[in-house]
This record gives structure tokens, C-alpha cells and sequence, in this order.
């Protein structure tokens, strides 16, 4: 009997010292602090990336300038901002094979060097060409301070604070172009609009680089990989394929509709569309069988990841889309000024600026599931809103309206990927993160080339721009636009249900 109770004691005991550890534990890691060098390499490379993103929405504001200045139309002046989006999108997938190959420093130092070298272009180049050589440049160093970015914050984040951080680094990817049209439009009506440029040089050169230079560390040993020249063309001409063909079937759709000759424009999307998927095919072919794939993609059987990268894909296309609908909608609907058009935007952008870590924090915390899902629940009463009053928006309600989907949207996206690489082994993360990031570049260059069609469908026929019967077509088109947003939000936020519900399943298996 005092032996029984001996034991029962001792049980006991070891069972106290075992739940007093885990609880020491979790509080270990819930007090973990965020390095401040880790804080001074997100801010340098981040700024670097947001500066890229931001110069990239300030240019369609200044469309009209430039076509006066290099005496080009509105088809070629486009360029400025489809090569830059091509551009990116193709350094993208890079981004897991420099991560290995080279120190974060050199790609840091390198992503400096393009950001200043381009922006020095665009403030003495006087030609259309030379500036579109510029833009290639800016958009090349945008594609390394990206990613780059990200991985520092993945590979050397606390456990507990990756969300908070990730939100951070959110700020990024949907602030800059939210708030780039009012930038542009408040730059360019005092300054010249080669000033945007002059003034973003200092910042790069006395902010960016100092902080980079003291904080961007390595935490990780770079590895002897091997650039597959012929998977970056492949995905290169797949990317770019798949841009064209939503630009030109966007451009051929209107002139169908206005009805002008759509054959050019149709043959050119077609061919764009079947060299994009043939080459979409042959690298996914060529990375199963290749030794040291440009990215490696078993990690996409799981279908769990694969459809956050679906969601993440599909949101951008909402997410950036939505500047361009309310800017044109605010102008060719209800008469605005430029400027006004551009300002209506702030609020969603700022809201988005304080909740993006907020969100982290929620991810942190409560795990993924109800900080996402109840994100993109209120996110999507956005344009529910606006479709709703479609037809009788005033700039103070497109604004409204625009918010509540800019405090969702910016509350749960970045957890998206952020919840997507936590369940992919760690050596595969650059990896995702080069997939994630093209993903989304892809989905915002979508989103443009798809509500502009919309629009232009709608407003084809009905008369010269400012005329009442041609305000009432932007406002039809708006709505048809607003309802396609539903349509995209509610397919991602099934894609989520799904994946966790997938999550679920598993855990309940362990």
C-alpha cells in the first residue's frame, strides 16, 4: 500500500514538472523578441520593394503626359507598365535559385544597384525606348527585393512572430499600389514627373542602403546550385504568354464590341494563350525529371498548399484590380478630378497599412482558420456594397465601401502564404516563395487587363466620354465589375474552407 502511494507521488509529481515545463515553454517562445537587426533588414529591403511596387502604380497616372511628351498612343504607352509587370513576373522565379546560389547581401547590393541605375534612366532618358529599357531595369531589381525580402523574414524570424512579421512585409504588396495613383496625381500637378524619380534615389541611397548594409544578415549556408537556362526561358516566355494573351483578348473583346476590327488583336491572343500553356507545361514537365530544377515543385501535390496558392492567386486580382475600377469608375462616372479619383483610395490603403500585422498578430495567436476566413467574410461585404448601390455611388460611398474590403483584405492575406510555407518542408520555402510571389504578380496584371475589358464592354457605343449616357455605361460596367469581384472572392474563400477542412482532417489523425 505505501508503495502504491509511493508511486502514485512520484507520478503525480513528474506529471506537475512535465506541465509546469510545456507552460515555461510557451511562454519562452510567446516572449521571444524580434531581433532589431531582423527589423532593420525588412525595413531596407522592404523599402527597396515598396518603392519599385509604387513607382510601377504611379506611372498609369501619368499615361497622358508621357503619350504628349514621346508623341506615342495609348496602345504604346501601355508598354511602360506591361513590360515592367513582364519583367517582375520572370525575375520571380528566380528568386529560389539566387536565394540558394547567393549571400542575401550581394542580392540586396544588386537589387540597390537596378533600383538606382533605372531610376537614373527614367530622370535623363528622353527617348520612349530608353525609357522602356528603364523600366525593364526597375522591374528586374523589384524581382530580387520581393522575395528577398520574404525569405529573410521566413528564415530568421522567431516561431511566434512569423505571422506579425509576415503582415509586415504585407504592407508592401498592398499599400504601394493602392496608393500609388494619389502619388502620382499630387506629384505630377506641382512637379515635373521625372521628380518622382529624383526623389526616390536619395531615399534608396541614404535609408535603404546604410540600414541594409549594417542589418541584412545569413543565417543559412548558400549552396553550389545551378542556374536551368532553359526553365527560365520556359517560364519566362509562359508568363509572358500568359500577360499578352489577357492584354490582347482584353483589347480584341473591345474592339468587337465598339465594333472596330478585332482580328489582329484576336490572332495574338490566341497564339499568346498556346505559347504561354506550352511552355507553362514543358517546365512543369522539365522540373519533374530535371536533376537541379529553377523551382522545385513537388511541394504542389499537397493539396492543402495548392489551394492557398489558388486563394492567393485569385485575391490579387481583387486586391490591385480594385485601384484601377475606383479610380476610372470616380472619373468616368461620377466626374471627378484626377487627383480626387486617386485620394479615394487612401483610406482602404491606410486602413490596410495598420491592419496587415494586426492580422499577423491573429495568426499568431488563434492560428490560421478564423483570423483568415473572418478576414475575407468582411472583406467581400465590399463589393457586395457596391454592387448593391452600383448605380448610385457617390465618391464618399466608393470610398466607404472600398475600405471595409481594404480592412479585410489587408487583415488576411499575407497569412495566406504565411500558413501555406509553414506546412512545406523548410528547404522547399524559397521555393514557394518564388511561386507564391509570381502568382501574384500574375493575379494583379489579371486584374487590370480583366476590369478593363469590362469596362470598355460596357461604355462601347454609348457616346463620347463626359456625356450622361456614357456615365451611366462606366456605372453599368461598374457594377458588372463589382460583381465579378464577388464571384473571385467567394471562390478563394472556398478554396480555403476546403484546405483547412483538409487540415483538419490530418490533425485529427494524429
Amino acid at each position: 500500500m505505501e508503495e502504491r502511494n509511493i508511486t502514485t507521488t512520484t507520478a503525480a509529481t513528474e506529471s506537475q514538472a512535465i506541465t509546469t515545463n510545456a507552460g515555461t515553454q510557451e511562454a519562452a517562445i510567446s516572449d521571444e523578441r524580434i531581433p532589431g537587426k531582423l527589423i532593420g533588414a525588412i525595413v531596407a529591403v522592404g523599402s527597396l520593394a515598396f518603392i519599385g511596387i509604387l513607382t510601377e502604380t504611379v506611372m498609369t497616372v501619368l499615361f497622358p503626359q508621357l503619350m504628349r511628351e514621346f508623341n506615342v498612343d495609348t496602345a504604346t504607352v501601355q508598354w511602360i507598365t506591361t513590360i515592367y509587370l513582364l519583367v517582375v513576373a520572370a525575375t520571380m522565379p528566380l528568386s529560389s535559385y539566387l536565394n540558394r546560389r547567393f549571400k542575401h547581401r550581394t542580392l540586396f547590393l544588386a537589387a540597390v544597384s537596378l533600383a538606382v541605375l533605372g531610376s537614373l534612366i527614367m530622370i535623363v532618358g528622353h527617348a520612349f525606348p530608353v525609357i522602356l529599357i528603364a523600366r525593364v531595369i526597375q522591374g528586374m531589381g523589384s524581382g530580387v527585393a520581393t522575395p528577398l525580402m520574404i525569405n529573410i523574414i521566413l528564415e530568421q524570424s522567431p516561431k511566434s512572430k512569423v505571422g506579425r512579421l509576415m503582415g509586415v512585409g504585407s504592407l508592401v504588396i498592398t499599400v504601394a499600389p493602392a496608393i500609388g495613383p494619389t502619388v502620382g496625381g499630387a506629384v505630377s500637378s506641382i512637379l515635373p514627373w521625372r521628380a518622382i524619380f529624383v526623389i526616390v534615389i536619395p531615399i534608396i541611397l541614404l535609408v535603404s542602403l546604410p540600414v541594409g548594409l549594417k542589418c541584412v544578415e545569413q543565417h543559412r549556408p548558400t549552396e553550389e546550385a545551378r542556374l536551368n537556362s532553359l526553365q527560365f526561358v520556359s517560364i519566362v516566355l509562359a508568363l509572358c504568354g500568359l500577360v499578352m494573351f489577357l492584354n490582347q483578348a482584353g483589347v480584341a473583346v473591345s474592339a468587337a464590341v465598339s465594333g472596330g476590327s478585332a482580328t489582329v488583336s484576336a490572332v495574338f491572343a490566341v497564339v499568346s494563350l498556346i505559347v504561354g500553356l506550352g511552355a507553362l507545361l514543358f517546365f512543369g514537365w522539365s522540373s519533374k525529371r530535371s536533376f537541379s530544377p529553377l523551382i522545385r515543385l513537388g511541394w504542389l501535390r499537397d493539396p492543402m498548399v495548392l489551394l492557398h496558392l489558388i486563394a492567393y492567386m485569385l485575391l490579387p486580382i481583387v486586391g490591385i484590380g480594385f485601384g484601377y475600377v475606383i479610380t476610372n469608375v470616380a472619373q468616368l462616372s461620377l466626374g471627378t478630378s484626377a487627383f480626387l479619383s486617386g485620394a479615394l483610395v487612401l483610406p482602404g490603403a491606410l486602413i490596410g497599412a495598420f491592419f496587415a500585422p494586426v492580422g499577423g498578430m491573429l495568426y499568431d495567436r488563434f492560428g490560421p482558420v478564423r483570423p483568415i476566413l473572418g478576414a475575407f467574410f468582411a472583406a467581400i461585404c465590399g463589393p457586395i456594397l457596391l454592387l448593391v448601390f452600383s448605380m448610385r455611388l457617390t465618391p464618399v460611398t466608393l470610398a466607404g465601401f472600398y475600405f471595409i474590403f481594404g480592412f479585410g483584405y489587408s487583415l488576411g492575406f499575407s497569412n495566406i502564404m504565411t500558413n501555406a510555407l509553414r506546412n512545406i518542408a523548410p528547404q522547399f520555402m524559397p521555393d514557394g516563395n518564388a511561386v507564391f510571389n509570381t502568382c501574384l504578380q500574375f493575379g494583379g496584371a489579371a486584374g487590370t487587363a480583366l476590369f478593363s475589358t469590362i469596362l470598355s464592354v460596357a461604355q462601347a457605343g454609348a457616346g463620347e466620354e463626359g456625356g450622361a449616357t456614357f456615365r451611366h455605361a462606366t456605372a453599368v460596367g461598374g457594377s458588372w465589375t463589382f460583381a465579378t469581384m464577388i464571384g473571385i472572392v467567394a471562390i478563394a474563400i472556398c478554396c480555403l474552407i476546403a484546405a483547412f477542412r483538409i487540415g483538419a482532417k490530418r490533425n485529427s489523425r494524429l
